[in-house]
């Protein structure tokens, strides 16, 4: 199998990232793997999607995601021209909220190209028609409201102070905009004097969302990776992890100082999975995290889920073995149907 992976860009990977993870246990597997940056993407002249990619030695196996990332990097190994054709999955794993200043052109990269390569019967993974869909947090509104806080979406402030007077506890504050914890605040019900200030300061940039305050927040969150609309299983345990508030933040995200630790699954958190799953199978959504609190879902991460090799080490198993087993059935039903099926259906099968 030829797999290439698209990230925002390859020289600000890290070995805890769940691409590079995937990536290198693929590539000891054996399979022809080839990271790539929004900025490496091209369409050439022949009228193929492709992109200058990174390929590691063949030859040598990698004894971690820190050697295999650190030999990418590194410029030692190949750089290599790759067209659509040649590829049989590409992996959109590119964050379009995380592009920084200057950047905006490569929000929407990602996705423009994967639709190129669907023409050339690329497996492309999550869907790029849907992820076109999902560029902001309004996505999330078109899942079932049993699965989701209270939520308003709204410019005006007015409507947001009346919001926030209707809540018997305090609310969440965040751009419409934006991942792994940006701009996310919480107003106390006792606290308002704060609100136009924050309202004012998320508003600039767009949209902002008012969401009801789970009280069991205080708790942290739970991450659960759902793959092809299943919570994801491996040896009787599941990929998950309870993330963790660091003092003093709302926010549980690791990269903000969060911390992880085993989260036990339960039959709430399998039922909102349930809840989401006709979605995420219309979508052609492969692989995407859910951020559960209580009975509730705070987010749906459809472009880069992260936490698979936490979830790996707490719970002793390799969750990359059944994500990769899922890909190559996918292939295997590609070569067998050809174009009778669809990108969306081969996404979930």
């Amino acid at each position: 199998m030829t797999i290439g992976f698209v990230v925002n860009d390859v020289n600000t990977e890290k070995p805890s990232h769940t691409t590079v993870f995937l990536a290198q246990r693929m590539h000891n597997m054996g399979h022809t793997v080839l990271l790539m940056g929004v900025g490496d993407l091209a369409y050439y002249p022949d009228g193929y999607m492709g992109a200058t990619a990174a390929l590691a030695d063949a030859n040598h196996k990698y004894k971690s995601p820190a050697t295999y990332l650190e030999a990418i990097q590194s410029g030692k190994i190949k750089r290599v021209r790759v067209t659509a054709p040649e590829l049989d999955v590409l992996m959109l794993r590119n964050d379009p909220s995380s592009e920084g200043e200057g950047r905006g052109w490569a929000q929407n990269a990602g996705i423009i190209f994967g639709q190129l390569a669907l023409r050339h019967g690329v497996i492309v993974l999550n869907d790029p028609t849907s992820l076109s869909d999902a560029v902001n947090k309004m996505y999330f509104q078109h899942f079932p409201e049993a699965v989701r806080p209270r939520t308003l979406i709204t410019r005006d402030k007015d409507e947001i102070k009346e919001f926030f007077n209707e809540q018997k506890n305090n609310i969440i504050l965040k751009p419409l905009q934006g991942s792994g914890g940006s701009g996310v605040f919480m107003v106390k019900k006792n606290d308002a004097t704060n609100l136009n200030q924050i309202v004012e300061a998320i508003s600039r940039d767009g949209y902002v969302i008012a969401q009801e305050y789970l009280p069991q927040a205080s708790e942290g969150d739970v991450r659960l990776f759902v793959v092809n609309g299943e919570a994801l299983q491996y040896k009787g345990k599941y990929c998950a992890m309870r993330r963790v508030n660091s003092k003093d933040d709302i926010r549980s995200n690791i990269h903000v100082g969060g911390s992880a630790v085993a989260a036990k699954v339960d039959q709430t958190m399998l039922d909102l999975v349930e809840l989401v799953r006709p979605k995420l199978i219309q979508d052609g959504m492969f692989m995407v995290g859910l951020d559960i609190v209580g009975n509730k879902l705070m987010e749906i991460n459809v472009f880069s889920p992260g936490g698979m090799p936490i979830s790996s080490e707490l719970e002793g198993v390799d969750f990359s073995i059944p994500v990769i087993e899922a890909l190559e059935r996918k292939v295997h039903y590609k070569k067998t149907y050809g174009t009778q099926i669809d990108n969306k259906t081969v996404a979930m099968i």
